[in-house]
């Protein structure tokens, strides 16, 4: 498996592996590849990477900046992330997050928020910070990771790319 930058000939792929993999989500919305047409438009696909496995991409995760109180801080926001069905449970997920959070760090980012699955997230680190909110989100489903010292508060917002609906 090889986890690359994506390409502009990765777009369709990442839109149908996306659809892919929500499919059968109980809690999506099934806009997620409207999301990340969104971010990209927007030029705020800050990371965006592909697992590709013999010449396939099966695998997507994209990093958006994110807004705590009003300011940009250098903080960024997981998801949507995406593996098709038939490559999920095979580590292709977790060697997506591994990444992504790598090269955040690398670029100096602060910390890296996402809505999700606690008992998913918390293997990377990600915890419930009581300082940190995102209005009409359960708290046990809003996770942030901390990268260094710095301590962050406030109200999260997400990029309006999140917001997309089609």
């Amino acid at each position: 498996m090889i986890i690359r930058n994506e390409k502009k000939s990765d777009i369709e792929a990442i839109s149908e592996i996306t659809i892919a993999a929500f499919e059968n989500n109980p809690y999506s919305k099934h806009t997620e590849q409207f999301i990340i047409s969104a971010l990209r438009a927007a030029n705020a696909l800050a990371v965006s990477l592909v697992a590709e496995i013999e010449g396939r991409v099966v695998g997507h995760i994209a990093f958006s900046p994110v807004t705590i109180s009003g300011h940009s801080c250098d903080w960024y926001g997981l998801g949507p992330i995406s593996v098709l069905p038939d490559f999920q449970k095979q580590g292709i997920g977790k060697s997506l997050v591994r990444e992504g959070l790598r090269l955040l760090r690398a670029s100096g980012a602060k910390g890296c928020a996402l809505v999700g699955d606690p008992g998913y997230y918390k293997r990377f680190g990600f915890r419930n910070l009581p300082d940190l909110i995102l209005e009409g989100v359960p708290p046990e489903n809003f996770l942030a990771l901390l990268f260094g010292e710095n301590k962050a508060h406030g109200v999260v917002v997400f990029h309006e790319g999140f917001s997309a609906k089609s």
